[in-house]
């Protein structure tokens, strides 16, 4: 097993650092700014979050003996030999978090569902604590919902057919008197040109309760 101690980790050589999801700050000690690299480990870290494919929030990893004896740790914990590490699961489903944990080579297990982490470390093959609650349903990350396409939109579609029907209105109005002052050759037309303005309103104020309820309806299903 390779590992190599800093005073802190800003000691760390550019060069010397070879885990491109991981910065030496966050695997070094919280309470010193000490780190231990323990190579087989942090490759194993790494291939974790290559399978998982999602960020992972180290909450702790290496840990001085004073820190270590700080914070009430095990007087032989797995953190002082830079070989183990506390992942959050805000962001990860616990059940599939651990079948990657072990596929990837990591034995020693702890379950704090109440702290939201799962510790993981190199061994010996252990586990302790109470798993987290089962999901109803497959962890997913948080998703807006999607957005109807805007020209498919009940709203729009509502909206567009009180538009449409207003304007129509409106001109058939124009029409109407346009008709009755100048076409009297016409004007029979003109009772029929009544009927179709009052339809053309209907049509409009149809159209305005559409958009109301699918506002409504939106509302309820979190679209809105």
């Amino acid at each position: 097993m390779t590992t190599k101690f800093y005073a802190h980790w800003h000691d760390v050589p550019e060069k010397a650092w070879r885990w491109p999801n991981f910065s030496p700050a966050e695997i070094a000690c919280r309470g010193t700014g000490k780190l231990l690299v323990n190579e087989a480990a942090l490759d194993k870290l790494q291939a974790l979050r290559d399978r998982l494919d999602k960020p992972m929030i180290v909450r702790s990893a290496y840990r001085s003996p004073e820190h270590n004896r700080a914070v009430g740790g095990a007087t032989r914990s797995k953190h002082m030999n830079g070989a183990a590490f506390d992942i959050a699961m805000s962001n990860h489903d616990p059940v599939a978090f651990e079948a990657a944990a072990r596929e990837v080579g990591f034995l020693g297990f702890g379950f704090y569902p109440r702290s939201g982490f799962i510790h993981v470390d190199l061994g010996p093959a252990r586990q302790w604590g109470e798993r987290f609650p089962v999901r109803a349903t497959a962890f997913a990350e948080e998703q807006q919902p999607a957005r109807e396409v805007l020209a498919q939109s009940r709203t729009m579609k509502g909206s567009g057919a009180a538009g449409v029907a207003t304007v129509g209105a409106a001109g058939v109005e124009v029409a109407q008197q346009v008709l009755a002052e100048t076409q009297t050759a016409i004007l029979p037309l003109v009772p029929y040109l009544d009927t179709l303005r009052w339809v053309l309103i209907a049509v409009a104020l149809g159209g305005i309760a559409l958009t109301i309820y699918a506002r409504l309806d939106d509302w309820k299903r979190g679209q809105r």
